[in-house]
């Protein structure tokens, strides 16, 4: 996967949450996200997966890009058009879920197969059915949201997120609203399928995982990237920086 951020900034009214963001990697198969609360994680995700306008700035994934709201003032229809392309490509999993209630498991993958991309409703039952029997979610598939865990909940977002076998899959802090017996769970489908080559934008707060679920990692704080790199690097550096006052203070508790 090749990431291409080039002056990205993001204003909440007079608030700029992202400040002149840049960053450009090549071949990144696992790129993740990490920092203190209120530093502009889930806004970068979000600007990345095409789920939120920005002021200015580039974002490319793969050469497939997506630009500030400057590009929209020039061609708004061309700006809708290739923004909506760009979303049917990425696989988007919230940290609430964000499944239809009045839908069982099933329904809740099958839908957006056959009413955004073009399935026939056969075709996407069938790769529904294999991905609920994969993750061990198959006894659960007539059931509600209401009627299942947090764990179970999430999982089934994750696999109606790759059901469409997008370029990329974000991930907004997925485990955050999980009880602890359910976290485990989560962590070892994304592990999965991080090892089954798809590719990963995740933002989390479990250290260890993004350690070694990573292989590049950005630490955000106050808007700015304030230091990239290799898992490696950035998690064994002992020098003095805030990211190792970050790691320090998380690792505390």
């Amino acid at each position: 996967m090749d990431i291409k951020i080039k002056s990205l900034t993001k204003k909440f009214g007079s608030q700029t949450v992202l400040d002149d963001i840049s960053l450009e990697l090549d071949s990144v198969h696992s790129l993740v996200i990490v920092g203190p609360s209120g530093g502009g994680k889930t806004t970068l995700l979000r600007c990345i997966a095409g789920l939120q306008d920005f002021e200015k700035g580039e974002i490319a994934i793969n050469k497939n890009a997506l630009y500030g709201k400057e590009e929209r003032n020039t061609n708004t229809s061309l700006y809708i058009r290739q923004r909506r392309e760009y979303r049917k490509r990425v696989g988007m999993v919230f940290q609430s879920y964000n499944l239809f209630p009045h839908l069982n498991a099933l329904q809740n993958i099958v839908l957006p197969l056959v009413k955004i991309h073009g399935f026939s409703k056969k075709d996407a039952e069938k790769e529904a059915i294999h991905l609920l029997t994969r993750f061990k979610l198959d006894e659960h598939m007539h059931k509600r949201p209401h009627q299942l865990s947090g764990g179970q909940k999430q999982r089934i977002a994750i696999s109606r997120s790759i059901a469409i076998e997008p370029d990329f899959l974000a991930l907004d802090e997925p485990t955050s609203a999980l009880d602890p017996e359910f976290t485990i769970d989560v962590l070892d489908m994304i592990r999965e399928l991080r090892n089954d080559d798809i590719h990963l934008v995740l933002v989390t707060h479990h250290m260890g995982f993004a350690r070694n679920v990573s292989d590049y990692v950005c630490y955000l704080e106050d808007g700015r990237i304030q230091m990239h790199g290799p898992p490696e690097k950035l998690f064994d550096n002992s020098q003095e920086t805030s990211m190792s006052k970050f790691l320090n203070s998380v690792l505390k508790y």
